[in-house]
């Protein structure tokens, strides 16, 4: 009797756990949208179209762009920017780094809250691809689509502060160096004692299809409880952020296109692959947007990451729900 009462014992334990386990990383507020989206209305067409034309001008007539192979091309995308910006109004800001006798350089604009204007959320992309690739998903979609919430909340009241911030150097090899762009942004916001409540990197976020067991994991086990199409956007942050993850994904849901959320311990390495790491390392909360790139995206990291492989009217889905976590978590 007392073994039986033991294996009981424990099988309620591993239970519990694993239970607890799902609340505490996988259990997210809303339901994602399932089923057929409507038409893009007129405003989502016209953003489709612009980011399009955005796109082919930095992936396609600028290319590839870092500071080892392609350094004046690094440059032409910076600059490109911060045209884009100031046509709609802004005043960018640079930060500049200076990489083996090279300056490079984060940009960021900025709308300052109404009512709690020292409370401050960051938008984020990074601007710069890996050698041999024209970087259109990886991370032009994800520029663009920083340029296009830009362009909506220049015309838009919040309560807190926004910044919009292109970040140079995330990829190999200035990951997490002294000279990664998003790092130095973050230790300049510490440096400060700015009051980020936290931080939201696009990254790679173009690729969506709904061919079945086209969605990949870092771990097996992820495949019990999301989807193995990757018609999805991911949320995902570490459990020092899931409250953030929480209110950006609440946000999202009200809008017509399918999310997913993962707040994750440490030690699932593969959360940490964007420039919100940069933030958490600098005590910040922070979170990654993401098709989950390799995990689903064919083409990441080669020279047929190109303009035609992005999904636009998704993209303009993706930037609409957007939209939609920033007004949750900007008041």
């Amino acid at each position: 009797m007392p073994f039986v009462i033991t294996i009981t014992f424990l099988v309620a334990v591993a239970i519990t756990g694993a239970l607890f386990a799902w609340w505490l990383m996988i259990r997210m507020p809303g339901k994602s949208f399932r089923g057929t989206p409507p038409a893009l209305d007129v405003q989502q067409t016209v953003l489709a179209r612009t980011l399009e034309e955005e796109l082919t001008v930095l992936a396609y007539d600028i290319g590839e762009r870092n500071v080892s192979h392609r350094y004046e091309k690094l440059v032409e995308a910076a600059e490109f920017i911060e045209r884009t910006l100031q046509a709609m109004g802004y005043h960018p800001r640079r930060q500049e780094i200076s990489v083996n006798g090279k300056v490079v350089w984060n940009v960021d604009v900025e709308r300052t809250g109404q009512r709690s204007p020292m409370e401050v959320v960051v938008v984020g992309a990074h601007y710069d691809t890996v050698p041999g690739s024209p970087g259109a998903n990886d991370n032009g979609s994800a520029v663009v689509a920083t340029l296009a919430l830009a362009r909506i909340f220049a015309q838009v009241s919040t309560a807190r502060t926004i910044r919009f911030a292109f970040f140079v150097n995330e990829e190999f090899p200035y990951y997490m160096t002294d000279v990664m762009g998003s790092l130095r942004y973050a230790q300049e916001c510490q440096m400060k004692g700015e009051n980020v409540l936290g931080m939201i990197s696009l990254e790679t976020i173009g690729c969506y299809t709904s061919e079945p067991m086209s969605q990949c994991y870092p771990i097996e086990l992820l495949k019990r409880f999301y989807p193995t199409s990757g018609d999805f956007v991911a949320v995902v942050g570490n459990l020092r952020s899931r409250r953030f993850v929480h209110q950006v994904i609440r946000g999202f849901r009200r809008t017509s296109f399918p999310s997913e959320g993962l707040a994750a311990p440490r030690w699932l390495k593969d959360i940490f692959r964007s420039d919100h790491a940069a933030f958490w390392h600098c005590g910040y909360p922070g979170l990654m947007i993401t098709d989950t790139a390799n995990f689903r995206y064919r083409y990441y990291h080669t020279p047929e990451d190109t303009v035609d492989k992005v999904n636009f009217t998704a993209l303009a889905r993706v930037v609409t729900g957007v939209c939609g976590s920033l007004r949750e978590v900007l008041g």
